[in-house]
């Protein structure tokens, strides 16, 4: 089995080095005999960042299929969110590519890892839900408040926007003069 090795490290300037991840990775695909046919490092680079160049690359060539499985150290130095996580493991899943975590102990094409995948997707999606539901009780509490929940309404009179057309100013002359957007401007041309 072809695998690609991912590693990360946050900072270079505090004594992370990513060649303790890939060492022992190495290790792991060498006992299991896989064949490593690429290793992605993204060194100095913020989990929290959803675009890193090793990770985009990574990405771009399983789409690619180079690749049958992704090998991480573990899912922290790969994903930023179990929802980011989910993500690539659902992309991974519908492009035959298993995903290994080696710290963690996960592997997608056994069958407890398949599970494990499954409860994970499970909790993301509960998560998803009660976020949705919170911000609908949020909206519906402002709603009950009196608040208007929405953009501001233009304080401009489509009067202003016709003076400053008769003047002869363009579209997008007459948005940068009254600090709107040019659909804006429109709007109260047509307005007028």
């Amino acid at each position: 089995m072809k695998v690609a090795v991912y590693a990360r490290v946050s900072t270079n300037d505090k004594g992370q080095d990513p060649e303790m991840q890939l060492r022992e990775l190495r290790e792991y695909c060498q006992r299991r005999g896989w064949d490593v046919a690429g290793e992605f490092v993204d060194s100095g680079v913020s989990g929290a960042r959803d675009s890193r160049p090793e990770l985009n690359r990574l990405l771009n060539q399983a789409h690619k299929r180079q690749f049958d499985a992704v090998v991480v150290w573990r899912f922290d130095r790969f994903a930023r969110s179990v929802s980011h996580l989910l993500r690539a493991l659902e992309t991974f899943r519908s492009l035959g590519i298993e995903f290994v975590s080696y710290n963690e102990a996960i592997d997608t094409s056994t069958p407890v890892g398949k599970m494990t995948f499954t409860v994970l997707g499970a909790v993301a999606e509960l998560e998803r839900s009660l976020i949705v539901e919170r911000v609908r009780a949020g909206l519906r509490n402002a709603k009950a408040k009196g608040t208007r929940i929405g953009r501001p309404r233009l304080a401009i009179e489509a009067s202003e926007a016709v003076r400053l057309r008769s003047k002869g100013l363009s579209g997008r002359a007459i948005a940068r003069e009254l600090g709107i957007s040019e659909g804006s401007v429109r709007r109260l041309l047509a307005a007028a």
